[in-house]
């Protein structure tokens, strides 16, 4: 997650990415709280094509108890609402070690390369600018941009080519996802 700015306003950024594909999914939020982070994984499970099994997020309060608040009978019986979101998708939240960023450091870079794309590279007016700059941005890396981690594949491919060597993994057919005609 990373704070953006406009000339309306600051929003919040959450960013997921596959650490296989590299396939990225973003939305900006106005507040960085539990239901905003529900939301994004929601919206995340609904746009990949794949099963999602494992998630690591940093230890941001919207995404897990204070660690002092983290044991005891009350935490285990109530439960955080983003780790009820992963259990009901049928997914494993892991944390990062705290005061260890690195450990998340796919995301982290994706956080700076879209932010260098973005609010650091030109002015916005208003959210909606920011918001459609940033889809745009995100369509062009998973479908245009070919990258060496993946032998020249963009993303997408990436993701049908293993569809079509384990469909077992996939929900559906990745190719009812492509952008164009027939979206």
């Amino acid at each position: 997650m990373a704070e953006v700015q406009t000339a309306e306003g600051k929003l919040y950024l959450y960013v997921g990415i596959d650490r296989t594909s590299k396939f990225v999914f973003v939305e900006l939020v106005e507040k960085a709280n539990t239901a905003t982070a529900r939301a994004f994984l929601d919206a995340l499970v609904a746009a990949v094509p794949y099963k999602v099994e494992i998630v690591l997020t940093d230890n941001g309060i919207q995404f897990a108890d204070l660690p002092k608040n983290r044991s005891g009978p009350t935490a285990m019986w109530r439960g955080h609402p983003f780790d009820r979101a992963c259990q009901a998708h049928g997914i494993e939240h892991r944390l990062t070690k705290p005061k260890h960023p690195w450990t998340n450091g796919q995301v982290e870079r994706m956080n700076w390369t879209i932010e260098e794309a973005t609010v650091k590279r030109f002015h916005y007016d208003d959210h909606a600018q920011l918001r459609t700059h940033l889809e745009s941005f995100v369509a062009a890396y998973n479908f245009g941009r070919r990258l060496k981690t993946l032998r020249g594949l963009t993303p997408y491919e990436f993701i049908c080519k293993t569809w079509t060597s384990e469909p077992n993994r996939f929900i559906v057919d990745p190719i009812h996802q492509m952008p164009g005609l027939n979206s």
